[in-house]
C-alpha cells in the first residue's frame, strides 16, 4: 500500500565529476505487468529484479485484494500464485493505488471484465488525473463506471456477466489505454482487437505471448499496429527477469552529462525500441553515449550504457517520438537548459495529464531557476546556455519525476537547488538519492525549505 509521508525538502549542489557504475531499479511498466500477469495465470510465476517502489508495491496490494497469493522472499524474489483468467474474487475493500496511474488504468482493465464490483482509489495528485480514455472502451465492453465528474477517481467498475468484445482504435497514442483493453479482452469471450495509429510501449503485448495468451499483431495498410487477443485462454505462468527501468536511468545519464568531467555507466538498462526516444534524442544533441554487452533478457534486449560529460547543443525534438519518451521529457529538459541554443520539445500535451501537469512543473521549475522557456499547449521550448544560474525552489507537485530531474540539475547549476519534496521519488526510485551519492552527487536536507 502507498506510503503516508509529510514533505521532504531536498537541496542538490554544484558537484564533482560523477565517476562509477550503477544498476537502475526494475522496469516499472513491466514490474505492473508482471505482477498481473502472474495473478491471471494458473500457478505460480517467479519474478526477479521487481521495481520495489510505491507504485509496484500498490499493484501487488491489488492482486492480492483480486485473490492472488502475493509474496516476496528474503531473496528479493517475488512469487505469485493467481487464480487465473476469470477466477479473480471480488474485493473486499477499496483499493487505494496510491500515485500509481499506470498500474491503476490497467488494473481498471482487469476488473472491469468480471462480473462483480471494484472501487480504486488513490492520492491527492492521482484523484485529479483523467480516466476516461479508459473507462470510455469499457464502457464498450458493457462495463458499469461510476466515477466522479470528469470521469476521475474514485470509481467503482462492474463487469457484466458476459462481457462484450470489441474493436477500438486508440484516439491517442497511450500504451497504458492499450494495455487496459487487451488485459480486459482476456476474460472476453471473442476477439478483442486494439488498433494504434502510433507505436506506442509493447511490453504488455511481449508478456502476453510469454504467458501464452492466444494473442496476434499485424500492421495494418496505413502502417497502424492491429492487436487481436482472443479471451478466456488460460495463461502459463512465468519466471520473469526484470530489466533496468530506461526512465529511471535517465537521471544518472543525463547528470554525467552535464557534469564537467563524469564519467558514469549505468548497467543492465532495458532498450527496447519503444522505450530509447531520450537516448536517441540525447545523441543527436552530441551526447557522448556508448551502448556495451548489448544482450536479451527474458525476451527483451539489454545493454550497459556509458555516458561521458559533454557539451550539448540544442534540437527539434519531432512529436513523433513522444510515445518512446513520454516520462522521460522532464529529464530532457534539464539536459537542454544546459545545452547551447534552443530545444525544441513538440507534441508533448500528454505531458499536462501526468503526475502533474508536467509541462507547466517543468517550466515552473527552470524559470526559478534563470532558464528562458516558451510554454505551449502541446510543446516546450527551453532556451539553453553555458551556464545555469540555479538557486531556485521548485515546486514538486507530488511528482516524482519533477523532482528528480531538478535535483539533477542543481548538481550542475552555480547554484544550488531546492526541491519541496523528495518524498514522492519513493514511488518510482526508492534509492535514487544513495545511488546518485555514490556516484560522487551532493545532496542535503534542506530543513529551511
Amino acid at each position: 500500500m502507498p506510503t503516508d509521508h509529510g514533505p521532504k525538502p531536498l537541496r542538490a549542489t554544484r558537484s564533482g565529476p560523477l565517476k562509477g557504475s550503477l544498476r537502475p531499479p526494475g522496469d516499472k511498466s513491466i514490474s505492473h505487468r508482471s505482477l498481473m500477469l502472474g495473478a491471471l495465470a494458473v500457478g505460480e510465476t517467479v519474478v526477479e529484479g521487481l521495481l520495489e517502489g510505491e507504485d509496484v508495491i500498490s499493484t501487488a496490494a491489488a492482486m492480492r485484494a483480486f485473490g492472488a497469493t502475493v509474496t516476496r522472499g528474503e531473496d528479493a524474489v517475488w512469487r505469485v500464485a493467481g487464480p487465473g483468467v476469470g477466477g479473480l474474487l471480488e474485493p473486499e475493500g477499496v483499493i487505494d493505488y496510491g500515485n500509481a496511474g499506470t498500474g491503476v488504468r490497467l488494473a481498471l482493465g482487469i476488473a472491469g471484465s468480471h462480473a462483480f464490483a471494484t472501487t480504486f482509489t488513490g492520492d491527492g495528485s492521482l484523484i485529479k488525473r483523467p480516466m476516461g480514455r479508459v473507462l470510455d472502451p469499457l464502457r464498450r465492453m458493457g462495463v458499469q463506471v461510476i466515477a466522479r465528474s470528469g470521469d476521475r477517481l474514485p470509481a467503482t467498475v462492474r463487469g457484466p456477466d458476459v462481457p462484450v468484445p470489441v474493436e477500438y482504435r486508440l484516439p491517442v497514442a497511450s500504451a497504458q489505454v492499450k494495455s487496459s483493453i487487451l488485459l480486459a479482452g482476456l476474460n472476453v469471450p471473442g476477439t478483442t482487437t486494439v488498433i494504434e495509429p502510433v507505436p506506442t510501449r509493447d511490453h504488455t503485448e511481449r508478456m502476453l505471448q510469454a504467458f501464452g495468451a492466444a494473442i496476434d499483431i499485424e500492421t495494418g495498410e496505413d502502417g497502424s499496429r492491429i492487436i487481436r487477443v482472443d479471451g478466456r485462454h488460460d495463461l502459463k505462468p512465468q519466471h520473469i527477469v526484470v530489466p533496468g527501468d530506461p526512465s529511471s536511468a535517465a537521471f544518472p545519464i543525463v547528470a554525467a552529462l552535464i557534469v564537467e568531467g563524469s564519467d558514469v555507466t549505468v548497467e543492465n538498462v532495458l532498450l527496447n525500441p519503444t522505450r530509447t526516444g531520450l537516448l536517441e534524442t540525447l545523441i543527436e544533441m552530441g551526447a557522448d553515449i556508448v551502448i556495451e554487452n548489448r544482450r536479451a533478457v527474458g525476451g527483451e534486449e539489454v545493454g550497459d550504457i556509458r555516458v561521458r560529460h559533454k557539451r550539448l547543443k540544442g534540437v527539434r525534438v519531432p512529436a513523433s517520438r513522444a510515445p518512446s519518451m513520454i516520462d522521460e521529457y522532464p529529464i530532457l529538459a534539464i539536459a537542454a537548459a544546459f545545452a547551447e541554443g534552443d530545444t525544441l520539445m513538440e507534441g508533448i500535451g500528454e505531458m499536462r495529464v501526468k503526475e502533474s501537469d508536467r509541462i507547466a512543473a517543468i517550466a515552473a521549475g527552470l524559470v526559478a531557476n534563470g532558464v528562458t522557456v516558451e510554454e505551449g499547449p502541446e510543446s516546450l521550448l527551453v532556451h539553453g546556455g553555458a551556464e545555469v544560474p540555479g538557486g531556485g525552489l521548485v515546486a514538486t507537485r507530488l511528482d516524482h519525476r519533477i523532482a528528480m530531474s531538478f535535483l539533477i540539475l542543481g548538481l550542475a547549476a552555480e547554484k544550488p537547488v531546492t526541491v519541496d519534496d523528495a518524498a514522492t521519488i519513493a514511488t518510482s526510485f526508492p534509492a535514487f538519492q544513495g545511488l546518485m551519492t555514490g556516484l560522487g552527487a551532493r545532496f542535503e536536507e534542506a530543513t529551511d525549505g
